[in-house]
């Protein structure tokens, strides 16, 4: 399968793994990439950029296939050291960035120079125009229904990728909601050029977390994700558990008062006890709608081809044959 995307980023299919915090490590983007579609490394999952320096090397070990590296800018006044995040990249040999968090217009030189190809994560028409106004090879557009940050407009993907199709001239995947050839072949549809999958990832073999996070994936239904941090304007998709629901009760009870300090023993520093230890109840992690759709726990390749099958038989057959209806229905008067 040809689009846009695969011809940006020099890939077989239009499937993009998400950088995701404590999941983006070798062993995944490496079977991504490897499995035809786009791996990335999250680089701030390492704590350095020596460190990223050598996940970038582990995987290339594992694949001599294209793969990226997700690089968030935090809004935090402590900021890490992006220059120098940037410059590992580079030096690694990786010519692709995912982008996230703040704008990357800052960082925008340093990455062309290096002739790094950006993409950048939006949750909203006018921040995917800006992105592609600053110089952005590429936008994924995250709909409602995503995990993580979706923004604070809740547009589900049904209309928002059609809206970015009517506005933007660069190409641009989908994001939320994507676990199977249907959602690949539905956003193609809408006019993506491309998936871009987090939770579904997650729930490989290869995806370096605790068995208990792809079962609980796995065990979830669509109506199990809670929306969090809503009044404080940054919104996350997380799966319900027992630290969520004290989110929720604290939030009801503080209104508009909430404060960070009130839920940071839910929100901070627990993605380690929960993606490497297993405590499910240990605090909030982004989870998406999707794991409705999640059943299963397949290698990455198994995966992908998958996905790709399954598109390739919605499109030669379910699709076609509608077409082909119509056509004798018309012939016929």
């Amino acid at each position: 399968m040809k689009t846009r995307i695969t011809e940006l980023f020099g890939i077989e299919h239009p499937i993009i793994q998400g950088g995701m915090h404590m999941v983006g490590l070798a062993e995944l983007a490496g079977a991504v990439s490897e499995a035809g579609g786009l791996g990335l490394v999250t680089a701030l999952t390492q704590k350095t950029p020596e460190l990223l320096a050598k996940e970038i090397a582990r995987t290339r070990d594992l694949t001599d296939k294209p793969f990226g590296v997700n690089l968030t800018f935090l809004p935090t006044f402590a900021s890490p050291p992006y220059p120098e995040y940037i410059a590992a990249i580079a030096e690694g040999g990786v010519r692709i960035v995912e982008t996230a968090g703040r704008s990357p217009e800052q960082y925008m030189p340093a990455l062309k120079a290096a002739g790094i190809r950006v993409i950048h994560k939006c949750t909203s028409v006018r921040h995917a125009l800006k992105a592609q106004q600053i110089g952005c090879d590429a936008v994924s557009v995250d709909g409602f229904e995503c995990g993580g940050h979706p923004g604070e407009d809740d547009i589900p993907n049904m209309i928002l990728l059609p809206r970015a199709a009517e506005e933007l001239r660069v190409p641009f995947v989908a994001s939320g909601g994507m676990a199977d050839g249907r959602g690949l072949v539905a956003a193609l549809a809408l006019g993506a050029d491309g998936i871009n999958m987090g939770t579904r990832f997650v729930a490989t073999k290869e995806a370096p977390v605790h068995e208990n996070v792809k079962r609980a994936i796995v065990q979830a239904s669509e109506l199990d994700t809670r929306l969090v941090m809503r009044p404080l304007r940054n919104t996350e998709r997380v799966l319900r558990n027992a630290a969520v629901d004290k989110i929720v009760e604290i939030e009801q009870a503080k209104g508009n008062d909430l404060r960070i300090d009130d839920i940071m023993e839910q929100v901070a520093g627990v993605y380690g006890r929960i993606m490497q230890d297993g405590e499910m109840d240990a605090g909030a992690w982004s989870c998406g709608m999707v794991a409705g759709l999640i059943n299963d726990v397949p290698s990455v390749k198994e995966l992908v081809d998958r996905i790709m099958t399954e598109a390739e038989t919605l499109i030669n057959g379910r699709l076609a044959g509608f077409v082909c209806t119509r056509s004798r229905e018309l012939e016929s008067h």
